[in-house]
């Protein structure tokens, strides 16, 4: 059993997770308006990937014999400068998604809750790729710019993602 302070927190990251889907949805939305469909179907998949990380908490939650908590979600952005604009907030957001798990894992180790540490261990390698993810896009956003052949070229190669749902991690 964990202690009330980590379902509290697990919670809270639940209530992150989902506003990350939620932003991500609002980048995909926006991408849609201004004609860049390869970067609305980026951000999509990016929606379902947190929705996935919220739900793998909110079962953890429910398998510990706790309760889940659902929470207000904050209304995210719905406008952007440029899809460079876009991943760099994406990246700012990983930061601080980053940053609260590295907190659960923190608070796991000083409640001695070992079961919690092993299972935000699947978190933390998830955050350095997401983060890898955005450097990527942004490093090849600052070389094409933000008009012209270079980013219609990225924008198709942000077509090409797919969901791809993680392994079970609990049953």
């Amino acid at each position: 059993m964990i202690s009330e302070k980590m379902v509290n927190a697990l919670n809270e990251q639940i209530n992150k997770e989902i506003y990350s889907a939620y932003l991500y949805m609002s980048m995909s939305a926006y991408s849609t308006f201004i004609g860049l469909k390869g970067f609305a179907n980026w951000f999509m998949v990016q929606y379902q990937e947190e929705m996935t990380h919220a739900m793998k908490i909110y079962d953890y939650v429910n398998d510990q014999g706790t309760q889940v908590k659902l929470m207000a979600i904050s209304q995210p952005p719905t406008d952007f400068e440029s899809p460079l604009d876009m991943f760099e907030k994406t990246l700012d957001h990983e930061k601080f998604v980053t940053k609260s798990i590295n907190g659960l894992v923190d608070l796991a180790i000083e409640e001695k809750d070992h079961a919690t540490n092993i299972f935000l261990q699947w978190f933390v390698t998830e955050q350095i790729e997401e983060e890898g993810n955005d450097n990527d896009i942004i490093a090849k956003l600052k070389l094409v710019g933000s008009e012209g052949n270079g980013l219609f070229i990225l924008d198709k190669e942000l077509a090409q993602r797919v969901f791809t749902p993680p392994a079970q991690t609990t049953e």
